[in-house]
């Protein structure tokens, strides 16, 4: 009779216990029904965090997925259609095929799926973790973290400030009180350094970085290291 109303239960030669009485597809929708509304209650009672909270699990779901934003620089909007690609503590950072884009939670105005686009989950975005991974992780987790891209996203939600280090050198456009456009020359405590002018990071409204120019950079800076190897 067990075996009939839980066939899904059945691992082995036994069974695992029932986490609820509900049919596992029902059990999945009540659970994500509760976690929003434990989100929608949490931010009501911090309001200050509220827009932070939502937009964080909003662009955790749309991971490797496309997006529509609307954000704010001052008196104009900006309207961004990309692929979500990191999504931090207080940031999101979207990708078209030649464009990266940086734009901070705080000055998000909306949200969305595209018109048109299936509303689905992207379990593709999960990291797949086999025995030796699962090996290095155990025995060495810091190193084997701070190695890959994909694992500190995994593990840690990254600030603005901490992901703008991993990109000193690479040539950006700054939009803030001004637009500014130069290479990161150095990430100091809540400043950000273009060429010979610095900036704070609370100010920054929307980043745009071209990877078609940045390739290109990375590509003779290579050439030109390796050149002068040869010649020394």
């Amino acid at each position: 009779m067990y075996e009939k109303q839980y066939p899904e239960l059945k691992k082995e030669e036994g069974y695992t216990s029932p986490a609820s009485p509900k049919p596992l597809h029902e059990l999945k929708m009540l659970q994500e029904y509760i976690h929003s509304a434990n989100l929608n209650n949490l931010g009501n009672k911090l309001p200050n965090s509220k827009q932070q909270m939502i937009l964080l699990k909003f662009f955790k779901s749309k991971k490797n997925q496309l997006v529509e934003v609307y954000s704010r620089n001052h008196e104009e909007v900006i309207h961004t259609i990309a692929k979500v690609t990191v999504v931090g503590r207080d940031f999101v950072m979207l990708r078209t095929l030649f464009t990266r884009i940086w734009i901070p939670y705080s000055v998000i105005h909306s949200a969305k799926s595209p018109f048109g686009l299936p509303d689905v989950p992207g379990t593709h975005q999960h990291v797949v973790i086999d025995a030796e991974l699962r090996k290095k992780l155990l025995t060495n987790f810091a190193v084997t973290v701070a190695e890959k891209e994909t694992l500190r996203q995994q593990f840690f939600e990254e600030l603005l400030e901490t992901n703008l280090k991993t990109w000193i050198g690479t040539k950006l456009t700054i939009y803030s009180k001004t637009i500014m456009k130069g290479k990161i020359r150095k990430v100091l405590k809540g400043k950000l350094k273009i060429d010979e002018k610095e900036i704070s990071i609370r100010n920054i409204q929307y980043i745009k970085q071209t990877r078609f120019t940045s390739f290109f950079e990375r590509f003779f800076a290579k050439l030109f290291a390796s050149k002068l190897t040869r010649e020394k």
